[in-house]
């Protein structure tokens, strides 16, 4: 289900994956193929780890990524599950292929 909440979104990011929800910060945005498949590609990655072990990886490898660069936007570029979703993004058949925890091929990348 996707909705559309302006107020939600910190400068640049225009999409958020929220289990089951894909939130969006423009109704202009529902047409954009390749958003709507990142996005879906973290639906399919909160499913697998069961939602909230999802989030607290997330988080964790955030934390500990801004640790390691001291830049919050390049730790966030490198988390595992946004380097697979950016990786595959523009593959509309991606998740029909995705093999189950595909984001771990990311996380030493």
């Amino acid at each position: 289900m996707i909705l559309v909440f302006k107020h939600v979104f910190y400068k640049n990011y225009v999409g958020l994956s929220l289990w089951p929800f894909i939130i969006l910060k423009e109704d202009s945005l529902k047409d954009d193929e390749v958003l709507i498949n990142h996005e879906r590609i973290h639906l399919r990655q909160q499913r697998e780890l069961l939602i909230l072990p999802f989030y607290i990886l997330y988080i964790s490898e955030w934390l500990l990524r801004t640790l390691l660069y001291l830049d919050s936007y390049r730790a966030y570029q490198n988390i595992s599950f946004e380097r697979e979703a950016y990786a595959h993004e523009k593959d509309m058949q991606y998740l029909e292929k995705r093999k189950t925890f595909g984001f771990l091929r990311y996380l030493t990348r």
